[in-house]
């Protein structure tokens, strides 16, 4: 069972990466924080924007 976890997150990993760039442009926290983001909640992307602002008004 742990062999299948990991393929399923390094097949993970594109998607984040690929996700990550626009939330931490367009609210300007940082690419990590974006990645932490994605991995918690999704790539939906108006639940992204909600959280990264939301984050950023913490900071």
């Amino acid at each position: 069972m742990a062999g299948d976890d990991r393929k399923a997150v390094s097949q993970m990993e594109p998607d984040v990466e690929l996700h990550a760039h626009r939330p931490a442009r367009d609210t300007d926290i940082s690419e990590g924080e974006a990645r932490e983001l994605i991995k918690l909640i999704g790539t939906d992307w108006l639940s992204l924007l909600r959280e990264a602002r939301f984050l950023k008004s913490r900071h």
